[in-house]
């Protein structure tokens, strides 16, 4: 029985080491082409309202291909904080703050998860007919972004990787091993 448990234990240490690795490099592959619109997921916002330094490195990157041209919309996501702010909210008027038109900003102030934020983008891409997205997150976070996305409807989606990072990040990388597959138990 203690082998078959050792067996079992490295089996799925191997498992999850192969899906960090996996995930890492997948991430951190910036596709960004031309799309009908980028969709940036949210993150903290400080207790000023302020976006935290990931959240402002997500909409610095999504600012960045906006102001190349990569998409004429920007729908930003996410939830109430822990901190009393509505993470799409300021999120939108940190866009608008650095010279993005406001009628080119799409709030979503109800995605609470990234299944939300993607089942919600789903329903504004159908409404205004857009194909294409390109989805802005951490490099850790964007394979089941993209994941969710592809569960939630029919477009096109390219992924670009946010410039920051920290050491934070490889407990969210351990984090996404089983959010990755119960985002695809779940479809």
């Amino acid at each position: 029985m203690k082998l078959l448990f050792r067996l079992v234990l490295a089996a799925l240490l191997l498992w999850a080491a192969w899906h960090c690795a996996w995930t890492a490099r997948r991430g951190l592959r910036d596709t960004a082409r031309p799309a009908d619109a980028l969709l940036i997921l949210g993150n903290t916002v400080e207790p000023d309202g302020q976006p935290s330094d990931r959240l402002r490195a997500r909409l610095d990157k999504g600012l960045a291909l906006y102001r190349r041209g990569l998409a004429p919309k920007i729908v930003v996501s996410g939830g109430l904080g822990r901190e009393g702010h509505y993470e799409g909210l300021a999120m939108g008027c940190y866009l608008v703050a650095q010279g993005v038109p406001r009628p080119a900003v799409i709030i979503d102030d109800l995605g609470t998860t990234t299944r939300a934020s993607a089942q919600n983008f789903a329903a504004i891409a159908r409404r205004r007919h857009f194909r294409s997205v390109i989805a802005v997150s951490q490099a850790y976070h964007l394979p089941r972004t993209v994941l969710l996305l592809h569960q939630a409807g029919s477009f096109q989606v390219y992924q670009a990787p946010a410039d920051y990072y920290e050491l934070r990040d490889v407990y969210s990388l351990l984090r996404e091993f089983p959010a990755y597959y119960v985002a695809w138990a779940r479809q």
